[in-house]
């Protein structure tokens, strides 16, 4: 059976591949697309999820816009890494419609309207629409069969040496969805700085040919740069699509159970995702990491994906 999930993104180009992951393969059943301010501002993130849906064929898919900004914090982006548009280097079409209802309204709405444990939550930015979704509808907790995030990290950080981008901008939101009683998955930096778009990834997608694999080197090209320039990195990692790949073909990467909690009080630490190694995790602990990567089983998914949407296009 198909994974229904919603995708909750900051387009982005790790998130733009995570589009086209769900897009292209029939495991994912795409219930809808939320935007959430992140990587840039909400209005030109949700500007590329609409021109991404439009490019990949994603025309049954609702799309709304969310949270403009995090609960306590001032709005903080990320142009060193996703340039001015959120989406630098790439040339896209026109975009696809909104749906007129806010994101934290289509997320509850959709939830409630399927049965209990069909649908994961996806989010690949920070947390703020999944926290204000929980706090407005609260019966939605025992409705989701899981949350698979991105973000946080058990031994590194990237917005400060302890804190990943997601949850440092919103550290609140990220502390509510660690803390209520479902299942979470964090996929952080610790996995998917593992998922590097190295020479010989770009150069099996250029053999595809094709307008969404040239989109796909487009992204990389400019990701890659900006990522050496702001973080040293020689390949850039692809962080977002490891969530969807995971509900996919789950034996992608290696996982722990493990009790993690979100640091709000630290001067230093604030948005440290802490894990607690010291003991094996009980019977109530909810909450796993990402630990490994199978690095082909990984791009051969996001490859066939590219391919397939191109099939479809044709």
């Amino acid at each position: 059976m198909s994974k229904k999930i919603i995708l909750d993104c900051d387009p982005g180009h790790d998130d733009a591949v995570a589009m086209m992951l769900a897009q292209g393969n029939p495991e994912i059943e795409l219930l809808a697309v939320t935007t959430v301010g992140g990587n840039q501002t909400l209005p030109k993130v949700t500007d590329n999820a609409r021109r991404i849906a439009t490019l990949i064929g994603m025309h049954d898919v609702p799309i709304a816009a969310g949270c403009t900004r995090p609960l306590v914090w001032p709005v903080e982006v990320a142009p060193d890494v996703h340039g001015d548009s959120g989406l630098d280097g790439v040339v896209l079409p026109e975009p696809a419609p909104l749906v007129n209802k806010h994101a934290v309204d289509l997320i509850i709405d959709t939830i409630m309207a399927h049965e209990p444990g069909e649908i994961t939550l996806v989010p690949t930015g920070p947390l703020t629409n999944i926290a204000m979704a929980v706090r407005k509808e609260p019966a939605i907790v025992e409705r989701v069969k899981e949350v698979v995030l991105m973000g946080g990290g058990y031994h590194v950080g990237n917005w400060s040496p302890v804190a990943e981008f997601n949850i440092k901008v919103d550290p609140e939101a990220a502390h509510i969805v660690f803390n209520e009683p479902w299942e979470v998955l964090m996929v952080g930096l610790d996995l998917t700085h593992q998922a590097l778009a190295t020479d010989e990834i770009t150069a099996k997608i250029r053999n595809l040919g094709g307008p969404i694999a040239d989109f796909t080197l487009d992204l990389f090209k400019f990701f890659r740069k900006a990522y050496k320039d702001a973080q040293g990195f020689e390949f850039p990692p692809v962080h977002d699509p490891c969530t969807v790949a995971y509900l996919i073909d789950p034996q992608v990467m290696e996982t722990v159970r493990v009790p993690i909690d979100v640091e709000l009080k630290g001067d230093l630490t604030v948005g440290m995702t802490v894990a607690d190694f010291r003991a094996p995790a009980g019977p109530d602990c909810h909450t796993r990491a990402a630990t490994k990567l199978d690095f082909d089983r990984f791009w051969d998914l996001v490859i066939d994906s590219i391919d397939r949407i191109q099939q479809d296009l044709a």
